[in-house]
């Protein structure tokens, strides 16, 4: 994950300067409850909207840089969010529980076995009937460049023990790419 703070010596694809639309349209829609944790939160566009929103957020993400990123942010706009730097594998240092978690952009960089970690990590900082959001690259998604791609399959297999997955439905990543737009999953997995 080490690679990722460099990418925000510049603006990454992902960095867009705004939360990402499927987020907006959750949190109006009210899928979004309670105290929230931005799991791989960059430099915090989804976490401050949700807070600005009256949601309890946490940021946290492995890369310094973002995370410095998003608490100035959060100081600028006097908006109440919590940016910490940390490991996704290891939420269960935190020391708390989230009501929902998002993903946007997290659970399709890791390999299989870091994917297990990953789901055990999230397990960590949840409680039963937890939501999970997770947004990640579509193996509809044509070409081979960016990130690797989720099957629906691999979503489901991930999260077969201890969560239920609600939904998986297609959905579009915004980015500051030119082109067309990125195919990708938006899946709802409420804890068990």
């Amino acid at each position: 994950m080490g690679g990722f703070d460099s990418a925000y010596l510049g603006t990454p694809p992902w960095d867009i300067g705004r939360p990402q639309s499927v987020v907006v349209r959750l949190e109006a829609q009210g899928a979004l409850r309670g105290t929230v944790l931005d799991s791989g939160c960059g430099t915090g566009e989804n976490a401050l909207y949700l807070a600005g929103r009256g949601h309890e957020v946490w940021g946290v993400d492995s890369s310094p840089r973002a995370v410095r990123k998003a608490a100035s942010k959060a100081k600028e706009r006097s908006v109440a969010a919590k940016f910490l730097v940390q490991d996704a594998l290891d939420l269960g240092s935190l020391r708390r529980t989230f009501d929902c978690i998002i993903d946007c952009g997290l659970f399709h960089v890791f390999s299989d076995e870091d994917r297990e970690r990953y789901v055990s990590s999230l397990a960590a900082v949840t409680v039963p009937d937890s939501k999970l959001i997770v947004l990640c690259f579509s193996d509809l998604q044509p070409g081979d460049s960016g990130p690797r791609r989720v099957s629906k399959e691999e979503i489901r297999q991930s999260f077969k023990t201890g969560w239920k997955v609600a939904s998986i439905r297609s959905a579009t990543f915004d980015t500051n790419m030119p082109g067309d737009l990125v195919k990708a999953w938006l899946s709802e997995i409420i804890r068990g």
